[in-house]
C-alpha cells in the first residue's frame, strides 16, 4: 500500500530521545517546513497553488527526512506584516450555503467535509513516504487568530456557517473548551483526519501551532482524544505538543500526555546557545518557528542541537515563486545543508546507544556511546580535548567541515586516556571517532 514503510514511528525503547520503527533502528528527524505546503496562500484570491512536487525535490536534495504539513484556519488573514498570506484555500468543510459568509462566499456546512482537502492531505503524505520523508500533520493552527486584525472570516464565526456554531466575541476561544458545539465539530474533523491517514506509516500528529496558554486544557483534551480515537483503529501514531505562544511554559509541555514536544520562547535563549541535553522524558524537536521565527538560526544551532540529542526543524521562508514572503533569509541554505549533514551522520551512528555526553568533550557538545563511538562538535574549530578513557584500543578518526561538507579521514586515535585533537578546518568542525 502507498505510504507503507517499516512500521509507524514509536518512541525508541532503548533510547527514548529518538524515534524507532519495525526495523529497530533509532531515527533522528530533521527538515525544512514552510507555511503553504498544504493550504495554498496568496495576496489575492484564488491563491497561488503550491508546487508540492518541487518542494519534495527540494527536501530530498538537502537530505531532509521530516517536515510539518501546515494547517490553516482563516480563509482570510488580515495582518499588514504578511501581505502574501492574505487569502487561503482549500478548507476541510464544504461551502454549500444557503447564504453568504463575511467574505461574500457560500457559508460552510460544518457537517459536510470537503473531500478534496483530505485527498490532498493523503496524497502529499503518500508522496513523501515514497521519498523516505516523515510528515508531522498539524491538526489546528492558533498563531493567526492572535495576530489577525479581523477574526470574523473563521468558519466558526456565526455568519460563516449554517450550523449555528459561533465563538462569540473572541476568536481565540475556538481553541478552548468554552464552546461545546465547536469542540464537537473539531473532534469530528480530527476523526476524519485519522481515518484519512491512519494506514500510513510516515505520520506524526501535532495538536496545534502556537495557540496561547488559554488553550492548555483544550490541548490536553485533544491529545487524549487522538490517542483514544486511534486505539480503535489499526495503527497508533505519536502525538506532539508544541510551544504555546506568549506565556506558555516548557513545564506545560513536559506534563502533557504528548509523546514529543517542541519548546518555545520561554526557553529559547538556552536552546539557541547551549541546548539542554535531551533526557528521554520526551522526544524533543528544536524548531526555529518556536525558538525565534523564520529569520533565525544558523548551522551552529543545528549541530549543537544534534550533539545534545535533539531533533531539528527549520521554519523556512523557502524559495520563490512558492514562498509566501519576498524577504528570504541569508542563512537558510547553511541551515538546510547542516540538517542534511546531521541526518547522514545519524544514519552512520548507532543512536540506540548514543547519549549526549557534554562531560566527554571540552567544547561540551558530544553525542557518544562511550568506548565505541563519539561525535564531537567544535563550534569555534581549533582544538578539543576528548575523554577516551572508556575506549580500549584505537578508534578511527574523521574530521568533517560543516561549511563545505568535506570529510577528511585522519587515521587512528588511541583510547584509554584523554586526547587533545586539532581541527584541520578554519571554522567550526565535527570530529567523528568510531571503534
Amino acid at each position: 500500500m502507498p505510504g507503507q514503510g517499516t512500521g509507524v514511528l514509536r518512541v525508541c525503547p532503548e533510547n527514548p530521545r529518538y524515534f524507532t520503527d519495525d526495523g529497530g533502528r533509532a531515527i533522528y528527524l530533521a527538515g525544512a517546513q514552510t507555511w503553504n505546503n498544504l493550504v495554498d496562500m496568496g495576496a489575492s484570491y484564488p491563491p497561488h497553488v503550491f508546487n508540492f512536487t518541487a518542494y519534495l525535490d527540494f527536501l530530498q536534495e538537502h537530505n531532509h527526512n521530516f517536515f510539518r504539513l501546515w494547517a490553516w484556519e482563516l480563509p482570510k488573514f488580515d495582518c499588514p506584516r504578511y501581505p502574501f498570506r492574505k487569502h487561503m484555500s482549500p478548507f476541510p468543510w464544504e461551502r454549500t450555503g444557503p447564504g453568504q459568509d463575511v467574505l461574500g462566499m457560500l457559508k460552510f456546512d460544518l457537517t459536510r467535509f470537503h473531500q478534496p482537502y483530505f485527498d490532498r492531505m493523503r496524497e502529499r503524505i503518500v508522496a513523501s513516504a515514497r521519498r523516505g520523508i516523515f510528515v508531522n500533520v498539524m491538526l489546528f493552527e492558533g498563531w493567526a487568530l492572535q495576530f489577525t486584525k479581523d477574526p470574523t472570516p473563521h468558519p466558526f464565526f456565526e455568519r460563516n456557517n449554517v450550523n449555528g456554531a459561533s465563538f462569540g466575541q473572541d476568536g481565540k476561544t475556538v481553541h478552548s473548551l468554552a464552546h461545546p458545539r465547536i469542540t464537537a465539530v473539531q473532534e469530528a474533523y480530527v476523526r476524519k483526519v485519522l481515518d484519512t491517514v491512519n494506514d500510513l506509516d510516515n505520520v506524526l500528529y501535532e495538536i496545534i501551532n502556537e495557540a496561547g496558554p488559554y488553550s492548555l486544557d483544550w490541548q490536553y483534551h485533544m491529545i487524549r482524544f487522538v490517542k483514544e480515537s486511534e486505539a480503535a483503529l489499526p495503527k497508533r501514531h505519536l502525538v506532539g505538543m508544541t510551544y504555546q505562544y506568549e506565556g506558555g511554559t516548557h513545564d506545560a509541555l513536559l506534563k502533557s500526555d504528548a509523546d514529543w514536544i517542541a519548546p518555545g520562547a520561554d526557553v529559547s535563549k538556552t536552546y539557541w546557545t547551549d541546548p539542554p541535553p535531551a533526557d528521554g522524558r520526551k522526544i524533543v524537536v528544536a524548531d526555529t518557528d518556536h525558538l525565534g521565527g523564520s529569520g533565525t538560526g544558523d548551522r551552529v544551532w543545528v549541530w549543537k542541537s544534534f550533539a545534545r540529542g535533539l531533533h531539528t526543524l527549520f521554519m523556512d521562508r523557502y524559495e520563490l515563486p512558492d514562498s509566501v514572503t519576498d524577504k528570504l533569509y541569508d542563512k537558510a541554505e547553511e541551515i538546510r545543508r547542516a540538517m542534511g549533514h546531521t541526518v547522514s551522520f545519524s544514519r552512520r551512528m548507532d543512536l540506540r546507544k548514543a547519549t549526549p555526553r557534554p562531560d566527554l568533550a571540552s567544547t561540551g557538545f558530544c553525542l557518544a556511546q562511550p568506548g565505541r563511538e563519539y561525535l564531537v562538535y567544535l563550534p569555534e574549530g581549533k582544538s578539543v580535548k576528548v575523554d577516551l578513557s572508556g575506549a580500549a584500543g584505537a578508534l578511527k578518526a574523521e574530521w568533517f567541515d560543516p561549511s563545505t561538507g568535506e570529510s577528511l579521514p585522519s587515521g587512528q586515535v588511541q583510547g584509554g586516556r584523554a586526547q587533545v585533537l586539532n581541527s584541520p578546518f578554519p571554522q567550526d568542525a565535527v570530529l567523528y571517532l568510531v571503534k
